[in-house]
């Protein structure tokens, strides 16, 4: 699997999804509110919405996980196949942190050779292990253990954000960058590889 070219767009990159996860997760929110869309409550769902912001939340996990930068690219495939498979469970303001710390921990654990144990992540994103389990089980089964990112999808996507990086300006962001923002479900604007997604592979992304 290729890395990211430039390890040192990293923090440009993390701004970046976080703005774009903000983005989903207040739309989301707000989709709820006003439309009365029934959300499933998973084990991904706080009680409250945690106070550290989404960027800060990444920024930590990157610092202290320790994991390669394309483990980043790949935990975004697994959020976007997470809300395909799972419409109920939409990204939110009280799951988005939960959610984020658990699929760079499957995308760490599926490519790096080296990884940190669950109780180390756990420690990293703020819960108990046991809580860190329970959201690693919940998240393969809601992927359907659907973990491979061939060559071609982790270059789709890493163009896909290059592309959308370079329409803002740096940690200025807009609706019009957003292909996530736009709908309950976070879903990329093209297709993945037929060989990873095969159940997929002719369905059109809602923007």
């Amino acid at each position: 699997m290729a890395e990211l070219e430039n390890p040192n767009e990293m923090p440009k990159l993390l701004a970046f999804l976080s703005s774009m996860l903000k983005k989903v997760a207040e739309s989301n929110d707000l989709n709820q509110q006003q439309q009365l869309i029934h959300q499933k409550i998973s084990v991904f769902h706080g009680l409250t919405r945690p106070t550290i912001s989404i960027q800060s939340y990444l920024e930590r996990i990157f610092k202290y996980a320790n994991c390669s930068p394309s483990c980043f690219i790949v935990a975004y495939v697994y959020l976007d196949r997470f809300t395909q498979k799972q419409p109920s469970l939409p990204i939110n303001s009280f799951n988005v942190h939960r959610l984020l710390i658990t699929s760079v921990m499957v995308a760490a654990k599926f490519m790096d050779d080296m990884y940190y144990n669950n109780a180390y992540y756990a420690r990293v994103g703020g819960i108990t292990t046991i809580e860190m389990n329970f959201l690693e089980l919940d998240f393969l089964f809601g992927l359907g253990f659907n973990l491979n990112v061939t060559p071609g999808t982790f270059q789709g996507y890493c163009s896909h954000l290059q592309r959308e990086m370079m329409l803002v300006q740096p940690l200025i962001f807009t609706d019009s960058s957003l292909s996530l923002g736009k709908s309950v479900k976070a879903h990329l604007c093209f297709n993945e590889d037929e060989s990873s997604h095969q159940n997929q592979n002719q369905q059109q992304l809602a923007v």
